[in-house]
């Protein structure tokens, strides 16, 4: 399988940190989060990658490389002189890909979904978008995902009272590439709140979800980072694991 890893993004609710370093540079428990997110990737048999590119991006292509020392192929899609957003930065992507079905996955967050499932439900279907779903229990943090109980998604609510009861979109997706084609390639566009809402209204059900009980750990604040850190240290600990020698 083939994936586009989303890390163009600033990262801006995350400085200082983020002012020396792309966020999926930065380290978690000692390891950079892209790598652990390319690790965790290799480990479901996703072993070619793209990675997208914008805000300080040597200091991404330096821990990453060809990726080769973590068994994958890794290239780059540079999204120069303006960052595409979550659904411009898939279409530019779509040359260097070369594939109709891909996975897209955040490059600022961590979970432990089984990739391969979501592969699975998505090819049962004739969704043009699957994405990887958890109940919804910090209404009050996240937005929400609307979705029917055969699994076909209808919306998206901001955070706050109205995401009770939702799901949320933990940032990993299987989608086909005609999703994007309709976008003209290296413009700026969104999926949620853009292009996946423009597909709900014209083609109903097109946009679907897979529900788990995956794990998720957020990095998008410095307090979410200090406590995604710490346990992923002493998850290590436990294991017996050196992070450093897990670079």
């Amino acid at each position: 399988m083939q994936a586009l890893v989303l890390a163009a993004g600033l990262g801006t609710r995350l400085r200082p940190l983020t002012d020396v370093c792309a966020k999926p540079a930065i380290a978690v428990a000692g390891q950079p989060l892209i790598r652990r997110i390319v690790r965790w990737l290799a480990a479901h048999d996703v072993n070619d990658l793209v990675v997208n590119l914008h805000y300080l991006p040597h200091t991404l292509t330096a821990v990453l490389g060809d990726g080769s020392d973590l068994s994958v192929r890794v290239r780059y899609s540079w999204e120069q002189p303006q960052i595409l957003g979550s659904a411009g930065g898939p279409r530019l992507a779509l040359d260097i890909i070369g594939d109709d079905t891909f996975i897209i996955v955040n490059g600022d967050t961590l979970t432990d979904l089984n990739v391969r499932a979501l592969a699975d439900a998505h090819r049962r279907s004739d969704a043009l978008v699957t994405l990887a779903l958890v109940r919804n229990r910090e209404p009050e943090k996240y937005g929400g995902v609307i979705m029917t109980d055969d699994g076909t998604v209808t919306g998206f609510a901001a955070r706050g009272a109205a995401t009770k009861g939702s799901y949320h979109f933990i940032g990993v997706q299987m989608v086909h590439a005609e999703a994007f084609r309709q976008l003209p390639a290296g413009q700026p566009a969104q999926s949620i709140g853009g292009l996946y809402d423009a597909l709900i209204a014209a083609r109903p059900g097109s946009i679907r979800g897979y529900v788990s009980e995956a794990a998720f750990w957020d990095i998008g604040t410095p307090e979410d980072y200090a406590r995604t850190s710490a346990e992923f240290s002493r998850r290590e600990k436990r294991a017996g694991e050196s992070p450093r020698a897990a670079r």
